[in-house]
């Protein structure tokens, strides 16, 4: 059984979680998959709360305490594992999102997030709330800011976005804002922290016309998919849902433009972006 201290919510909480959870599911003789019948979840569901690449909600907390015999400490720590400063609906994706060793994403109508700048991000955010207080905007660009972070590593995660045409041409902040977002996922690209493609209004209908897609890969973890809509979304962790939209991520790269030429029509965008600026 887990210590009855509570888990530091300085260090990481929902790896320390995890980690016991492990600990006292293999003290307990259950296998991944055992543990998820007897709490109505998948195998792979269990594996990626004792990754910590997802979130442990307080019913399953209850539950895990019921099963492993542990008291209460998995409900009494739950709560520092779930505090984030993202949105509710997206804090358990960004959270994953951090420990994903790739992430390929179709962004149809925004540039995604770890691409973005403060300004575009600061735009985006005020179009969502026009009424909020300005602290509570720059908290939220802030939040989306430490996801910008994750690129800051040479290696990891490899980040493969496909952005609709229709998300680069939307006037966004204005035309220096535009110009200063699309010159930064050039020197991503060049860099190589990311690779982009753009997806043309040419391509015609294609296979995700209903909204977007984000596929998460992780090194100890099952893969995970994430569907967003306004002011919602959930992770899913079945294979099959996995595979069917990894397929249409393969089409959408495959109806997209190259990379190379993808690069140059945001550089061409972005010169037009910045002379629209000064004119």
């Amino acid at each position: 059984m887990p210590g009855s201290r509570d888990l530091d919510p300085s260090s990481s909480p929902r790896a320390l979680l995890g980690a016991e959870l492990r600990h006292a599911r293999e003290k307990a003789g259950l296998s991944q998959e055992e543990l998820g019948q007897r709490l109505f979840v998948s195998g792979s569901f269990i594996g990626q709360l004792e990754a910590g690449t997802r979130r442990m909600q307080r019913e399953y907390a209850r539950l895990l305490d019921e099963v492993l015999g542990t008291g209460d400490f998995f409900q009494r720590n739950c709560g520092a594992a779930a505090k984030s400063k993202y949105p509710e609906h997206f804090a358990e994706a960004a959270e994953a999102e951090a420990q994903a060793t790739a992430i390929r994403e179709y962004a149809p109508l925004l540039i995604p997030g770890p691409l973005q700048t403060p300004a575009y991000t600061r735009a985006v955010c005020r179009a969502y709330q026009p009424t909020a207080p300005e602290e509570q905007i720059e908290e939220l660009v802030a939040a989306r800011m430490e996801r910008v972070g994750l690129l800051d590593d040479p290696t990891e995660p490899l980040l493969w976005a496909v952005i609709d045409e229709a998300a680069l041409r939307r006037v966004t902040g204005g035309s220096q804002v535009m110009a200063e977002a699309l010159r930064h996922i050039a020197d991503l690209a060049k860099r190589g922290r990311a690779i982009v493609q753009v997806l043309p209004f040419s391509a015609g209908a294609h296979a995700a016309m209903q909204g977007a897609i984000k596929l998460m890969d992780f090194a100890d973890a099952p893969p995970l998919v994430y569907f967003e809509g306004v002011g919602t979304g959930r992770l899913e962790d079945d294979p099959a849902t996995v595979k069917e939209q990894r397929f249409r991520y393969e089409l959408l790269i495959a109806s997209a433009f190259s990379p190379g030429d993808s690069m140059a029509l945001i550089e061409g965008m972005a010169q037009d972006y910045a002379h629209e600026a000064h004119t």
